[in-house]
């Protein structure tokens, strides 16, 4: 299975969570139009400023991953990778928490001033997507631990492409809709979430291991993130 596909359901899994978290965000950015086919126009406008965040932030790990790469590090980089995976999501299992949010808080207070300037003076969408592409999301942690074992920064920035675009079409339909998902099934997605962090990080292990199982651990001249197919 190809990496990028992965990004894509991890997007795609992780815009159900997304809408109960950003949703709202978005319906906060009232549309100047009263015509339905320009304030649909606004809404995609916002959707893709997320994803032209996350293929931002994907090149720029990118350059971390090809760095590694060329020091012929690869191999360890997808092994630790999936071990603070599992790590994590096996803490969030035990309900461990982990120091750090104060330090998160302070390096994303500019974002969060920003964001709310932008807000108060009805930016626009495209300019409100950008930024919301920036506030936390562990789905988007996910996808960023995925991106860093790329081969270059190209290939990383089109595997966070992927993961947005997995994103967008029920993150479109709720903005849209102005209607989105309930405490109760964020609460649910909220407790798979562990679940896939782990089965994600033993995917990474086994990656890093390059035990030559087609698909799932491949040879390590195979190692690498595919073409998005």
């Amino acid at each position: 299975m190809s990496t990028n596909l992965v990004a894509f359901f991890i997007g795609l899994f992780g815009s159900i969570h997304c809408v109960g978290m950003c949703g709202p965000l978005a319906l906060a950015v009232p549309s100047l139009h009263t015509r339905w086919w320009l304030v649909v126009a606004d809404k995609l406008l916002y959707n893709f400023g997320r994803v032209i965040t996350y293929t931002f932030l994907g090149l720029l790990i990118g350059f971390i991953g090809k760095q590694l790469w060329l020091a012929g590090l690869q191999q360890g980089v997808s092994l630790l990778t999936g071990l603070l995976i599992v790590m994590a999501g096996i803490s969030r299992l035990l309900k461990i928490r982990v120091a750090g949010n104060k330090v998160m808080t302070i390096l994303l207070s500019p974002v969060n001033r920003l964001l709310s300037y932008a807000l108060k003076h009805k930016a626009g969408h495209l300019f409100i997507g950008l930024l919301n592409g920036f506030l936390p999301c562990g789905f988007v942690y996910l996808a960023l631990a995925g991106a860093v074992n790329a081969q270059s920064p190209a290939l990383a920035a089109q595997y966070m492409f992927c993961f947005g675009i997995g994103t967008f079409p029920l993150m479109l339909i709720a903005t849209v809709s102005s209607g989105f998902v309930g405490p109760g099934i964020r609460r649910r997605i909220n407790r798979t979430m562990p679940y896939l962090m782990v089965c994600l990080g033993c995917w990474f292990i086994l990656r890093g291991l390059s035990l030559d199982i087609p698909y799932l651990s491949p040879a390590k001249q195979q190692f690498g993130i595919n073409s998005c197919r």
